[in-house]
């Protein structure tokens, strides 16, 4: 097989040098405080029998979808997984995508069109900025979680605006990614309302976690009516895979003939669905104790940061995200080492993922976490800080 051109070798070989080169690494089996699964779904065999049941039930024997949903792949599972999304989600309508990562990418891609103008959290998913990317509006980032410089943004960019049918869009997250924060989305609310304007949530770190049934931050609030879309994910907080865009019949119908990660991709398989399909039905019957577990946790943790003078190094979350700010790659790669030599699993995020000067170690929150390794873990972090 040929070489990869010297160009690009050089570009690998400047990441090492930095001390930025990723890798992929097994799962050893340490204690986690890294992966998305807050709830412990995805190792839960309660929710795999049950998925095998469904399965069973629905006389369903294949393997794979066999094509794009516009082809083969739209197999009955997904009439009734869509249903049941919108019904827990207090949606309209839902459209299922193969990952958080492709319903981003579809709906910032197809739908704001030319001389329309995007407005993104400059924290928001690189999933986002990929799809506003290749989107033919011009956009524009504002402040993280800072309201005035985003109405500020706007007024400016508007007066600019040549387009005589400028329609705007606003994107943020319910929770983010990294820092584990949430932006005063009622304020947000307020505004977009009075102005007109359309707000796209990403609620894939709040679901599993927050709102009566896990549906998330924007139903917990009251919301749902008041945005235009929000993107739920099922690879996190509800342990299997996949996505949906919720909001309108019409904006549905819009996705499913305009939005190309949707239309070009072969669709989900039917044990995924159905493992969807289970897991949320288990988390309206049994989630509550798991999402009241977890909520223990992260005040237990928050409190041991405080007892170990822990709290300036800290981003304010009261999330499964927990975020230590260690600048410095070097730095912060050898704070996590220490920790997984004492067998934690967790990670350094570095630049480019945060912003150069804000490398951290980004621990995550489980319910299947105990009191005695939240506590030796933050006793080890202040040694090693």
């Amino acid at each position: 097989m040929s070489q990869i051109p010297k160009k690009l070798l050089k570009i690998l070989a400047s990441r090492r040098k930095e001390d930025t080169f990723r890798q992929l690494n097994a799962n050893d089996g340490s204690i986690d405080f890294l992966s998305n699964d807050y709830l412990g779904f995805a190792t839960n065999e309660t929710l795999f029998s049950k998925t095998f049941q469904l399965l069973l039930k629905e006389s369903v024997a294949s393997n794979g979808s066999g094509g794009s949903r516009l082809l083969s792949g739209n197999h009955k599972l997904y009439t009734i997984l869509e249903p049941i999304l919108a019904t827990f989600y207090k949606a309209n309508s839902a459209l299922v995508f193969n990952s958080g990562y492709d319903a981003n990418m579809g709906i910032f891609s197809a739908v704001p069109q030319r001389g329309d103008l995007i407005f993104y959290d400059e924290l928001v998913h690189a999933s986002i900025r990929e799809g506003i990317r290749m989107s033919n509006a011009k956009s524009y980032s504002f402040l993280h979680n800072d309201l005035t410089n985003l109405k500020e943004k706007i007024d400016l960019n508007l007066v600019r605006n040549e387009s005589e049918e400028c329609t705007v869009y606003i994107a943020t997250e319910s929770v983010f990614s990294m820092d584990g924060d949430t932006p005063d989305l009622k304020a947000m609310v307020k505004y977009t309302k009075t102005k007109g304007y359309n707000l796209i949530v990403d609620e894939a770190h709040a679901v599993g976690f927050l709102g009566k049934n896990g549906e998330g931050l924007i139903p917990e609030l009251g919301l749902e009516t008041d945005v235009f879309a929000r993107t739920v994910t099922f690879g996190k907080g509800f342990g299997c895979h996949g996505a949906a865009i919720l909001g309108s019949n019409d904006l549905k119908d819009f996705l499913v003939n305009f939005a190309k990660p949707f239309i070009y991709t072969t669709a989900l398989t039917p044990h995924t669905l159905a493992t969807i399909i289970t897991a949320h039905s288990y988390m309206q019957e049994l989630g509550k104790e798991p999402k009241a577990k977890l909520k223990e946790n992260v005040e237990f943790f928050k409190k041991q940061v405080t007892a170990h003078n822990l709290d300036a190094f800290f981003i304010p979350s009261n999330t499964a995200i927990q975020g230590c700010i260690i600048p410095g790659t070097k730095k912060a790669k050898q704070v996590a080492k220490k920790l997984i030599d004492k067998g934690f699993n967790i990670k350094a995020i570095l630049s480019p993922t945060v912003p150069e000067g804000q490398e951290r170690l980004r621990i995550c929150l489980h319910s299947f976490n105990s009191k005695e390794e939240i506590g030796l873990l933050v006793k080890l972090l202040s040694s090693f800080i």
